[in-house]
């Protein structure tokens, strides 16, 4: 079971991380540079697409990791997966408490009614976004380590 939980957990983090990776560096950048109109609607819509699904994949990976924690006990492995338990325990705190409502308000922008600062407030979002995802990446490195580690 354990090689199998291993690269179930090291495909659920992989996977998530090249998601906001991919949001980081690749979409976001892209719509803020839209006109308003069509920045605002863009980011509302993945707003609401990923405030749905991501929540669920975040405590997925967490939980995955957990368990692999909980199933190398004892060895070096449950070390390092107990490191990449509480780097991804972080990324939920901090998206929760940062991110969230941010994301909560930007979500119902539209055309006709905005704030001054929009730009500024999505902007702020991207930063701390960038944080998790360093966050999330360097919890995958460990999940793969811990996946591959004896």
């Amino acid at each position: 079971m354990t090689p199998t939980l291993a690269v179930v957990t090291a495909t659920v983090v992989g996977l998530m991380v090249g998601v906001e990776l991919a949001v980081a560096v690749v979409v976001n950048p892209v719509l803020l540079r839209l006109p308003p109109d069509a920045a605002l609607a863009a980011r509302a819509d993945s707003g609401r697409l990923l405030g749905r699904t991501m929540p669920f994949w975040y405590v997925g990976a967490l939980l995955s990791t957990a368990a692999l924690c909980v199933a190398t006990w004892g060895s070096t492995s449950s070390v390092v997966a107990a490191a990449a338990v509480v780097l991804l325990a972080a990324s939920v705190v901090m998206s929760v408490t940062l991110l969230v409502p941010i994301n909560n308000r930007s979500r119902t922008w539209t055309a006709e009614n905005y704030p001054p600062d929009w730009r500024e407030q999505h902007r702020r979002w991207d930063r701390l976004h960038h944080v998790r995802v360093a966050v999330l990446t360097a919890a995958f490195v460990l999940v793969v380590v811990a996946a591959t580690g004896r």
